[in-house]
């Protein structure tokens, strides 16, 4: 039997292993036009930082130390990505080995966070930090079970290394020890682990991996904070019980988001027996109860003091990550046969696999049969060559990260800035060692107006006594678009001393 149960953990893990192998291979075949996030790790693999904005470091760091060692490529942003989502689904197996008790349940549950389309789709189409957050959210889920299963130094010092992983991988994801602690209370034996001294060992670990960010942050909280401030932003709304509401029918609508696809799946699979189980329960599922209720509380108090009308089912990734496991010891708590419902789950989870491969496919080649494009559809090497083909840039300074994460990738030897980073100021025009070009965002079509230089550049070029020798703007159709649809960027050239 246990052999038996081995060689399922196996064959979940070679499934995963080809699943991930194909993303990479799917994402290296597609134009290689950089997402939001991919084009931002692009542009800050350059640094070494403390802290680079609103987001954590985690990921960048990552990033950096790839960077460093391959070069910039596609390559360098897709294969590390997946290869920390790969983990995810471990850490979540070996987490659920721990609830389950059951070498088979586990493969089950490690596959089965592909029913979540926040942990399957969307972290594959674009986000990075978010995917930082789901590793260190298995992880820790990991360390924090296997520390009330079988406490040693080596379960608190995994429960110290994720929740410093997680602390510098998203800021939400403080609620989760939170939440882990509030959920173990009840509990007498599992609420002396909580005062154990290895528990000072957890801790330190945590201290040391987040005290260089720490530091930054205390000198730069403003600047950290103020994207999720404007992401929460509840507008014009007034404050007052209207806003509440709204803040809470979005909170519920994002619940319901994130749980629909694998409630419905679990239900459709396990049928009347998932139902039954849904009033069974042992100390496991108690305490996970208890750990997602409390993580939701924290995230209505949260929405109730910043009076919030924003919540996007992506920000519920730690706290709602465990349903699968949670499903399962449901079942196992009712003392459920399960072996029907496995076999009608087993083939439904590939199936999904598959299907997120061809969603990532499809949005971006079947881009031009709807007229919506995605941004690997933007001919950003096209332009790239158009706009360099008399001289190459001995610097590029561009209006954004995206455009400045897109031109480091074509041009991977030459540094690229945006206004005011790394350094204030009009610094990286005087300092360069050649023609500086300047890159900002067009229109659809190239027009007189794309080739007007931005404010913040003129303005910067003008108190210098600087004058651009070239002004324009260039316009391409999409990769697989329609006919008339382009991008546009436009672009001016800079030669150092030029007045």
């Amino acid at each position: 039997m246990l052999e038996r149960a081995t060689r399922k953990i196996k064959t979940a893990g070679l499934l995963l292993v080809a699943y991930f192998v194909l993303n990479i291979v799917l994402r290296l075949a597609l134009p290689h036009s950089l997402e939001l996030d991919e084009a931002e790790q692009s542009f800050f693999s350059q640094y070494l930082l403390a802290g680079y904005g609103p987001q954590p470091p985690f990921y960048n760091w990552v990033q950096y130390a790839v960077v460093s060692v391959t070069g910039m490529s596609i390559g360098a942003l897709v294969v590390p990505k997946n290869i920390l989502l790969f983990l995810s689904y471990l850490f979540y197996g070996l987490a659920g080995r721990r609830a389950l008790k059951d070498e088979a349940l586990a493969a089950i549950a490690m596959l089965a966070l592909v029913t979540l389309p926040q942990v399957s789709y969307m972290a594959q189409q674009d986000l990075t930090h978010t995917t930082a957050l789901l590793f260190a959210s298995s992880l820790f889920l990991y360390g924090f079970f296997r520390t009330l299963d079988r406490p040693d130094i080596g379960s608190y010092l995994l429960l110290g290394l994720a929740t410093g992983i997680g602390l510098i991988s998203k800021y939400n994801f403080a609620l989760m020890p939170a939440a882990a602690l509030i959920a173990i209370l009840p509990d007498a034996e599992w609420r002396r682990r909580a005062l154990d001294r290895r528990l000072l060992a957890a801790i330190a670990v945590a201290l040391v991996i987040v005290l260089p960010h720490a530091i930054w942050l205390r000198d730069n909280l403003a600047f950290a904070s103020s994207d999720t401030l404007v992401k929460m932003a509840a507008g014009n709304e007034p404050a007052g019980m209207v806003r509440i509401g709204k803040g809470l029918i979005a909170f519920v609508v994002a619940i319901i988001a994130f749980a629909a696809l694998p409630v419905a799946i679990f239900a459709a699979t396990f049928r009347m027996d998932f139902v039954r189980a849904l009033s069974a329960g042992n100390r496991w599922t108690g305490m996970m109860e208890r750990m997602m209720l409390a993580s939701l509380a924290g995230i209505v108090l949260i929405v109730l003091f910043t009076g919030s009308t924003t919540v996007r089912e992506r920000w519920l990734d730690p706290f709602l990550l465990v349903l699968p496991i949670y499903f399962l010891a449901k079942m196992q708590a009712g003392g459920i046969d399960l072996s029907a419902g496995l076999r009608r789950l087993r083939p439904v989870l590939p199936i999904l696999m598959a299907c997120v491969l061809v969603a990532l496919g499809l949005r971006v080649v079947g881009a031009g049969l709807i007229g919506v494009y995605s941004r690997p559809n933007v001919p950003m090497a096209g332009l790239s060559r158009e706009m360099t083909r008399q001289e190459k840039p001995a610097l590029v300074i561009a209006s954004d990260t995206y455009v400045g994460g897109n031109m480091r990738l074509q041009f991977p030897d030459v540094p690229v800035v945006i206004p005011d980073f790394p350094a204030p100021g009009i610094a990286a025009y005087a300092e360069a060692k050649g023609p500086v070009l300047v890159v900002w965002r067009g229109k659809k079509t190239a027009t007189a107006a794309d080739a007007v230089m931005p404010e913040r550049f003129s303005s910067a070029l003008t108190a210098a006594g600087i004058t651009p020798q070239e002004i324009g703007s260039l316009s391409l159709p999409y990769y697989f678009g329609r006919q008339g649809n382009n991008f546009a960027l436009g672009y001016a050239w800079v030669q150092p001393g030029a007045r």
